[in-house]
């Protein structure tokens, strides 16, 4: 049976890089040193604690005669600066760099809610500090409540614009939010059981649901602030919303929402709706398995259903939907390391592929790309690392847009039946997946248009500063393939990535004669050539896109 039991034993260097690579997006060689021999618990927990980002605000260094800077922090008008695309991916450069700066479950937590309260950032979020909100808001309750993330989303100025609830009145009433709210966010669907019905809701309740969402608009000057979250909101405007008191079908026991007698009133009405939604188990289950998914694997049986999930889902209703008792549970079980039945090497460890985000973190952390200080260089790392080259050229290229998925729905790796994450590998993202590395060796994008990136990954600093025999080269491939892939490679496949750096028909100490020399005389030249390639050919290969 699978089992939420927690791990007994401590943990190796095989689950620690599992633990490290499915929990954060830094994943380094030191880290994973600390892991080896903690248990479990001890080394999840580490994890949880909420610290300040590195970054406090994005800043845009354009235009170069007078930047616009630190514009989210401004009175004026969000939609008053231009370059709202631009700015838009600048934010997710901040938090992409905040995210590779700490070793934290709070960024792969934030991530994970934005695929549970989606929002495209450039088709219909608004200006780019509403965006910028609408992170800071995944980020609060990223080791929080969910439910209570549920209950604010509602009033996110991004989120209101997105899915148009700003426009929903009393006398013109828009179901896009109500719809979306119990098909993709919370509850979803279940069986359908009618036209438009379905075990979970029904269509009448959406459009009880659109009653209760309407008079919620956006402050477009951004002077309501949350007193919870100290964020900008939303606010209520009683003139506008539904004055009726709201049914719901059988579905939600046939229950009767009062309705809100002022503005003020407007959040118990709001918050009871959320309740309601929430109060219900499938609510729970579909959390749960959001977060199986994401954290563990794409499909499961009816075992895992009975002795994974359905529990997790009673922990999220004991502990009223704070996030951190489920996925401790989680990462902490004998079920996340398959080591609740006698293969341990048949399920869960290497059965995820990696998304084009998780590649481009790891590959960063691992070989600690240096990259342009955002602090002290920003228009380098802004604009020529971070927009032109990863936002604009990598991620599009290998199918994954980021903070900008084709629809409501997110990232179809995450919910598509029956491929789930294998889309991420396809013959549409083959190049930019695979040149990834290769722009990062030589620094410059050899994607397209083959401009500098300013950024530039130095393997034999890998080689002398991470890895214990680099002079020898059998030593050395199984090292790094330690580090890099979820399980050990054989002999054959050691002997491959040795004809990178020994040429065929020459003895081992080919390369150790030349890694001596590069140590003697300084020159790096025959060594950065087989190191580079070496390391390209290990990233490429099939064991580096699994996790």
């Amino acid at each position: 049976m699978a089992s939420l039991n927690p791990l007994s034993s401590p943990l190796d260097l095989r689950k620690a890089k599992h633990l490290l690579r499915r929990a954060t997006f830094n994943f380094t060689k030191e880290q994973l040193d600390v892991f080896v021999g903690m248990s479990a618990a001890d080394a999840v927990n580490s994890l949880t604690t909420a610290s300040a980002n590195i970054l406090s605000e994005p800043y845009d260094p354009l235009p170069t005669t007078s930047p616009d800077g630190f514009w989210t922090s401004s009175t004026e008008l969000p939609n008053s600066f231009n370059g709202q695309t631009r700015k838009r991916a600048i934010i997710v450069g901040w938090w992409w760099h905040n995210a590779m700066s700490q070793i934290s479950l709070k960024h792969k937590l934030s991530f994970f809610l934005h695929t549970c309260f989606t929002v495209g950032k450039d088709s219909g979020v608004g200006s780019a500090t509403y965006f910028y909100d609408h992170i800071r808001l995944l980020d609060y309750y990223a080791l929080g409540n969910i439910k209570t993330l549920a209950k604010k989303i509602t009033l996110d100025n991004g989120m209101l614009d997105y899915l148009d609830n700003t426009q929903n009145n009393d006398n013109n009433p828009n179901e896009n939010y109500a719809r979306e709210y119990l098909e993709l966010f919370t509850i979803l669907k279940g069986e359908q059981i009618g036209d438009g019905n379905y075990t979970n809701y029904t269509e009448h309740d959406i459009q009880q649901a659109a009653k209760v969402f309407s008079g919620f608009k956006r402050r477009a000057d951004r002077s309501d602030i949350d007193p919870d979250t100290g964020i900008p909101s939303g606010y209520n405007n009683y003139n506008r919303h539904d004055k009726t008191n709201k049914t719901f079908s059988a579905a939600f026991g046939n229950q009767v929402i009062t309705a809100a007698t002022n503005a003020i009133d407007m959040t118990r009405e709001l918050h009871d709706f959320v309740d309601m939604v929430f109060a219900q188990q499938e609510t729970a289950k579909a959390y749960c398995r959001k977060l199986y998914r994401y954290f563990v694997k794409s499909e499961w049986n009816a075992t895992v259903e009975t002795d994974i999930i359905t529990p997790l889902s009673q922990i999220l209703i004991d502990n009223d939907f704070e996030i951190l008792p489920v996925v401790t549970t989680l990462l902490s079980s004998e079920h996340f390391y398959d080591a609740d039945d006698s293969d341990a090497t048949d399920n869960i460890i290497g059965a995820i592929i990696k998304s084009p985000f998780q590649q481009l973190t790891e590959v960063c952390s691992m070989f600690e790309l240096d990259y342009p200080d955002p602090t002290t260089d920003t228009y380098r790392y802004y604009i020529n690392f971070f927009l032109r080259f990863v936002h604009n050229t990598y991620t599009k290229t290998a199918g994954m847009e980021l903070y900008n998925p084709d629809s409501v729905a997110g990232y179809p790796a995450y919910y598509q039946e029956p491929s789930f994450d294998r889309i991420w590998f396809s013959s549409n993202t083959l190049i930019g997946r695979y040149k990834l590395i290769e722009s990062l060796i030589i620094g410059r994008n050899t994607i397209t248009p083959n401009a500098r990136i300013y950024a530039e990954l130095g393997t034999i600093n890998f080689a002398k500063n991470k890895l214990a025999n680099p002079e020898n080269p059998i030593l050395l491939i199984t090292e790094v393939a330690n580090l890099l892939y979820p399980e050990a490679i054989d002999s054959d496949r050691i002997n491959y990535f040795k004809t990178f750096l020994v040429d065929e028909g020459f003895p081992d100490y080919y390369w150790t004669d030349i890694w001596v020399q590069y140590l003697n005389d300084n020159d790096d030249t025959s060594v950065k050539t087989r190191l580079n390639a070496l390391v390209t050919a290990m990233v490429n290969a099939a064991e580096f896109q699994l996790m």
